[in-house]
């Protein structure tokens, strides 16, 4: 089917001050348009698929923002609100009294037939997991999952925020027959779908962006019940959710395990491994890349599995050609032996003058702020460090300070700011995130890495620093090889902390 696009851009464009909509309309890209951004004191600015635009050589004022605010609909607990009966999004910015300084208005558009790409696996019946980075069209194509399902099954949405079904009591058209549940705030969304699932017979549920602990054991009640879940979640890839410790439920979750020592002989590993928790409450995970290509895992049980072993798996690769046509092929599978683990894959960095990506804006809590932007300059991506969540398209911590729950972790996942916990506060770490975020073909095989991290903190210890340095959490087979090197360069270095997060720590030599 040929794409079909509806963006009801001229009821957005309606809702600016005058000025500023004359300068949207005279720059006529709005099928570039991403969104348009009002904040109080700085110029307008018009974000597009490639590029920014500063709409007007004016300055926010108080009065325009107060304007827009006037003629949206009312803000939630979420901070978003909408235009009613379309698919755009507002999202407000307040000062310490509670008065908008900022609006992001986000272009909202219908694709119809954008999931021609994966049309066989939503008709299959399975449970469908959407992962892809903030911008990259989860929700577009889950919004055209529910049409297309509605078809000829009960379909019900869970719309937390309206941003699948629209603003107003009446949802867009673009749903098709699907029915549509509005949640009253965020933290109400795990009630909501159990609510779904008990009170409306639902043989479909569809739910956008779940981002905690309760929405994850929601969603497994829902696939136990034999109902097809299709939803969205923040993370590029299979391996990064897994690192995610509030949703790696989603796939099975991760425990330690002690084998017998004939079964750890017959593996060839040590006694303690790591193995899937549970069944997987997604039967397949969709890798979205960008808006014409995905990784499709259709097998995500055997996937977890291979990846706790060490073993690459291949994903199938989707994507359409320029004539339109939808091409399937399997990714390359990277090599598993032991000659191939101590070679590292070389990195593809992005041109120094790129600007294909859209700038992202971290906000670090306990999270190196020198480290971070040392990883984005090695791979040349667009990276600000802000000291504002409420500016932030995610937060990046520490596993420390998530366990420990602060505030504004809470807040970040109660406005729907992803939150990534860094395995360590490193700039090798730093970099493997921001390469999943952005999507980049920055391959390195985990050992070669683990071993490239142990040498920079050896050549560190050697080239003069005090005390001792930290190395991210490793299996027994890697910290056994990052041992080796310590010993080599006549260093100290011990095993702390309890399986899956025993680490190496590396030490000036001191007779300790």
């Amino acid at each position: 089917m040929a794409r079909e696009i509806t963006d009801n851009i001229d009821a957005l464009i309606d809702v600016l001050p005058v000025t500023i909509a004359v300068s949207l309309r005279e720059a006529d890209r709005f099928e570039d348009l991403l969104e348009v951004v009002l904040d109080l004191g700085r110029l307008p600015e018009a974000r597009f698929t490639d590029r920014e635009y500063a709409l007007g050589p004016d300055e926010v004022t108080q009065e325009e923002i107060d304007y827009v605010v006037s003629r949206i609909g009312s803000f939630g607990d979420d901070n978003r609100a909408g235009i009613e009966r379309t698919l755009h999004r507002i999202s407000v910015i307040r000062n310490r009294k509670g008065r908008a300084v900022g609006l992001t208005c986000r272009v909202g558009r219908a694709v119809y037939g954008t999931i021609d790409i994966i049309h066989d696996i939503v008709e299959s019946g399975q449970s469908i997991l959407l992962l892809g980075r903030p911008g990259v069209g989860k929700t577009t194509m889950l919004r055209e999952v529910a049409r297309v399902l509605a078809e000829h099954k009960r379909v019900v949405i869970v719309d937390t925020s309206n941003e699948i079904g629209g603003d107003g009591d009446i949802p867009h058209p673009a749903i098709g027959r699907s029915r549509r549940m509005q949640v009253v705030t965020p933290s109400a969304q795990h009630a909501v779908m159990i609510e779904a699932i008990e009170n409306h017979m639902p043989e479909v549920i569809v739910i956008d962006e779940i981002g905690t602990e309760l929405e994850a054991a929601a969603a497994r009640t829902i696939a136990e019940r034999g109902v097809q879940l299709v939803g969205t979640a923040h993370g590029n890839t299979l391996d990064n959710l897994m690192m995610n410790p509030t949703l790696c439920d989603l796939v099975g979750g991760i425990q330690t395990v002690t084998l017998s020592d004939e079964e750890a002989r017959r593996r060839g590993t040590q006694k303690s491994v790591l193995e899937r928790k549970a069944p997987p409450t997604f039967d397949v995970v969709v890798e979205i890349q960008n808006w014409n290509q995905v990784a499709a895992r259709l097998d995500v049980a055997m996937d977890v599995d291979a990846i706790l072993r060490g073993r690459a798996m291949s994903a199938e690769i989707r994507y359409r050609d320029s004539s339109g046509k939808v091409i399937v092929q399997k990714e390359k599978k990277r090599a598993d032996t032991d000659e191939s683990r101590g070679k590292a894959l070389a990195k593809k960095r992005v041109p120094a003058n790129s600007d294909i990506f859209r700038t992202l804006r971290v906000y670090p809590y306990g999270a190196s702020q020198s480290g971070l932007r040392r990883a984005g300059r090695n791979l040349n991506l667009p990276v600000i460090i802000v000291d504002n969540l409420g500016e932030a398209d995610m937060l990046f911590t520490l596993r420390s300070y998530y366990q420990k729950r602060p505030t504004v972790i809470s807040d970040a996942e109660r406005r729907g700011v992803p939150v990534y916990v860094l395995r360590s506060n490193t700039v090798q770490s730093m970099e493997t995130y921001l390469a999943d975020i952005f999507g980049l073909d920055v391959e390195m095989d985990p050992v070669a890495h683990a071993m490239k991290e142990a040498q920079e903190a050896i050549e560190k210890i050697l080239s003069g620093e005090r005390g001792s340095v930290e190395l991210s959490a490793q299996n027994a087979y890697v910290r056994r090889q990052q041992h080796e090197l310590a010993r080599a360069a006549d260093l100290v270095s011990r095993s702390k902390g309890k399986e899956p997060r025993r680490c190496v720590r590396i030490y000036e030599n001191k007779g300790l």
